[in-house]
């Protein structure tokens, strides 16, 4: 049986800094595409993805994360320029400085309200988490 051709698997993080939820993280790209981005990366074969969202936060920003919840799982066929991607998106807790790394080029901390531009998907990411904030709702279904 040939295998399938599927979406490749990301995983990314709404990290709130220091107990603060409405002053989260974001990383300036280092690679194309370029722009202000949530921490997050692809999953690795054989490793979890709650193992990989940690993992590429802490590549990226230098915190270890603690996860609090899955916000959703986000799939349209465009929301990556470089090809179909799926990502599982979760809300991460974390102290202390951020620091970029591997592929950020700086680290913004920003009002999850006004983040101006990003890459991706992750304006309606950010609104998906402002809309858990007031009503503990995760991501509604879409598509």
């Amino acid at each position: 049986m040939p295998i399938p051709e599927t979406p490749l698997l990301t995983a990314d993080c709404v990290i709130r800094l220091d107990g603060d939820r409405r002053r989260v993280v974001l990383i300036e790209r280092a690679r194309l595409p370029h722009g202000l981005a949530l921490p997050g990366g692809f999953v690795d074969r054989g490793e979890p993805v709650e193992a990989a969202a940690r993992r590429e936060a802490k590549e990226e920003t230098r915190l270890a994360v603690a996860l609090v919840c899955l916000l959703g799982v986000y799939s349209s066929p465009d929301r990556d320029p470089r090809g179909h991607t799926a990502s599982c998106v979760y809300v991460a807790d974390a102290s202390g400085t951020p620091a970029a790394d591997d592929d950020a080029a700086a680290i913004r901390i920003v009002d999850p309200g006004d983040p101006g531009p990003l890459a991706f998907d992750h304006g309606l990411i950010l609104d998906d988490y402002l809309r858990w904030l007031e009503t503990g709702e995760v991501a509604p279904l879409r598509g």
